[in-house]
């Protein structure tokens, strides 16, 4: 037995080596869209829920009727919520936009 080793065929010695192709220096780091509109949901739920009870609560101090302060926290929390996420991907989106202008 001969210790030679097998020579590439020729279109295995027409491809580059994979290591030789990847730059780190110019590597696109993308925003985490995900990431992003889950925390837009989570501090818009959370700011909502604190934005509501405090309205009705001043609300009924004040001696106004609220037949359901229930929807009114409800709609308040929704409606913090869409703006939160609405809000976490402008922020992605001008995320990305700084990652490509670095290139």
């Amino acid at each position: 037995m001969s210790s030679t080793s097998p020579e590439p065929s020729p279109a295995q010695a027409d491809e580059p080596d994979e290591h030789l192709l990847v730059d780190p220096a110019r590597v696109r780091r993308a925003p985490r869209y995900r990431a992003f509109f889950t925390v837009g949901a989570v501090v818009g739920v959370v700011l909502g829920t604190v934005l509501g009870v405090w309205l009705t609560g001043i609300a009924t101090d004040d001696g106004a009727l609220l037949l359901k302060p229930g929807v009114f926290v409800s709609v308040i929390v929704l409606s913090t919520t869409t703006l939160g996420v609405l809000v976490a991907g402008a922020l992605a989106v001008l995320a990305d936009r700084r990652s490509l202008r670095r290139r």
